[in-house]
């Protein structure tokens, strides 16, 4: 049989051996985070708590990060970490971005650094949007750098856009610049866009600007415009303008909406007006609504 001595430096050994594994197990995991700390490049890495086999393995992910920096042309570059062959390649990812941004027209062009076999592709693009702008009648358009039958096609879409304007009746409408055939079309216009407001009562409508005919068959429209508002009960009727059946009609439909109004319990109701049917029919209504009450 085991001394109590004896039993207690067992124990205590296996203590400071679970104790040691535990304080080990947690400096390999501090290890482990600041090696991937220091291969991703952050800034909290202890380089001299790396073995040389993680060293070797952040310096390669260190020129990785350098080289795609400089492919993506962002700050944090160092071309001097370059080697020959990929400063070769970065410069001719430079040299095609650069030449991207010049036929698109960028403003960040360095059309300096071009090689001069590029520069006729480059003019030709910038000629041709020139000419797309200036059809468009953009502010951009430089007229001076258009050919001869460029110029002719602008002018020919500078002129179809103001015969829009005007036959729209735009303000940045100018009527001298129209040819007698197209002015007679916009003249034709207005006077077709003012009928069709006075046919609908607006109060653009220039009267003076219809013919007799017109004039005629406006007058009819605001009659029968009229009219339509007397049966329906709107304010906006004129009940003097009405001929004697027009009035009789209108009479007839106000005392059919009394009678609606009446049997409804609203405070339109006149019930001077109803005669005895009509009455009977409006005490059963009132029962009714009572008897759901």
């Amino acid at each position: 049989m085991a001394s109590p001595s004896r039993r207690f430096f067992v124990v205590f050994a296996a203590g400071a051996m679970f104790v040691h594994a535990q304080t080990k197990s947690k400096a390999s995991a501090l290890d482990q985070t600041n090696f991937l700390n220091c291969q991703k490049g952050s800034s909290g890495c202890d380089f001299g708590a790396l073995t040389p086999e993680q060293l070797q393995k952040v310096s390669e992910a260190s020129k990785k990060r350098n080289v795609d920096y400089c492919m993506q042309d962002l700050r944090q570059c160092d071309p001097t970490r370059l080697t020959p062959a990929e400063a070769t390649a970065q410069k001719a990812v430079q040299y095609h971005r650069n030449l991207e941004r010049c036929m698109s027209g960028s403003a960040t062009c360095d059309i300096m650094s071009l090689d001069p076999k590029d520069l006729p592709s480059v003019r030709a693009a910038r000629l041709g949007r020139n000419y797309d702008f200036c059809m468009a009648g953009g502010a951009n358009c430089d007229p001076a750098l258009l050919t001869h039958d460029q110029a002719a096609s602008v002018q020919a879409a500078a002129g179809r856009r103001n015969l829009e304007r005007c036959t729209d009746g735009l303000s940045s409408c100018d009527m001298l610049r129209l040819s007698q055939a197209e002015l007679e079309s916009v003249n034709a216009a207005h006077h077709r866009k003012n009928r069709d407001r006075c046919m609908e009562g607006s109060k653009a409508c220039d009267p003076l600007d219809l013919t007799a005919e017109e004039s005629k068959a406006v007058h009819a429209e605001m009659h029968r415009h009229n009219v339509e508002n007397c049966q329906n009960g709107s304010a906006t009727c004129d009940p003097l303008a009405l001929s004697d059946n027009e009035l009789n009609a209108v009479r007839a439909a106000y005392r059919q909406r009394n009678v609606q109004a009446c049997r409804s319990g609203l405070s339109a109701c006149d019930p001077l007006l109803l005669n005895g049917p009509e009455m009977a029919s409006v005490v059963e209504a009132s029962q009714q609504r009572r008897a759901r009450r």
